[in-house]
């Protein structure tokens, strides 16, 4: 198994990521993805764009060497609320809405309580798409709970190759993640959160753990390309 789109990629407009968004393409191309998401931070990360940028993402055309170019966000949780440090001007705006949370730009205290009301209020986002490396032990929230909620939303819940590769603490989260997705039938992409060009497109790590826990290849959104435009139809999201 392989993945055929990456949703979950960061340029160097994220300060802490180091190709830009032409150099991703060209990677994207050279390695034979259908497509990725360029999804940098919200503007609560340290160092990282003005919502100008954001706005203006329609400058890079859709498809692009051949690779369909989904222009979108790594949108940061802020509080149990949901609140998103992007606001719905900037995520109407975008093809692909990611909410994640980090530690220096969640502002209540952290614990499975908030962390689960704050995930099932993202559920109930319209313009979000997918919830980010949620395996960390740091932010962890009810599974069970967030993940049926996510299923009958039609969410997506990331399997984040970085987490499983760098992050040994993450990989039990990871799996039972996985496993209730499987119990409630909820959708995953499996993305690299790549930020150089030496890590688009390569989630051996996510991928080798999904198989051996037997996961289904058709909860895969991006597993194969009749699966991801299948889900781009399903969002309104244009093909090409």
């Amino acid at each position: 198994m392989k993945i055929v789109a990456d949703l979950h990629t960061h340029t160097i407009t994220s300060v802490h990521a180091y190709a830009t968004a032409l150099e991703m393409i060209t990677e994207a191309e050279r390695i034979g993805l259908h497509a990725f998401a360029i999804t940098d931070h919200g503007e609560s990360m340290h160092g990282t764009p003005h919502p100008y940028y954001f706005m203006n993402l329609h400058a890079i055309p859709r498809v692009m060497k051949g690779v369909r170019v989904l222009k979108g966000i790594e949108a940061n949780i802020i509080d149990r609320k949901g609140n998103l440090d992007a606001d719905e001007s900037i995520l109407s705006n975008l093809d692909f809405c990611i909410a994640s949370m980090h530690m220096p730009t969640f502002h209540d205290e952290v614990n499975v309580d908030t962390c689960t009301e704050a995930y099932l209020n993202i559920a109930e986002n319209p313009h979000i798409n997918m919830i980010a490396h949620s395996g960390s032990p740091y932010f962890k929230y009810d599974y069970e709970t967030v993940i049926k909620r996510f299923a009958e939303k039609g969410k997506l819940i990331e399997i984040n190759n970085a987490s499983i590769k760098h992050k040994p603490d993450f990989v039990p989260n990871c799996k039972e993640i996985a496993k209730l997705c499987v119990k409630y039938g909820c959708r995953v992409a499996v993305d690299t959160d790549a930020h150089f060009i030496t890590q688009l497109g390569r989630a051996d790590e996510a991928l080798s753990m999904l198989e051996e826990i037997g996961f289904p290849e058709e909860l895969i959104v991006n597993s194969s390309v009749e699966n991801f435009n299948r889900y781009l139809s399903e969002m309104n999201i244009p093909l090409e």
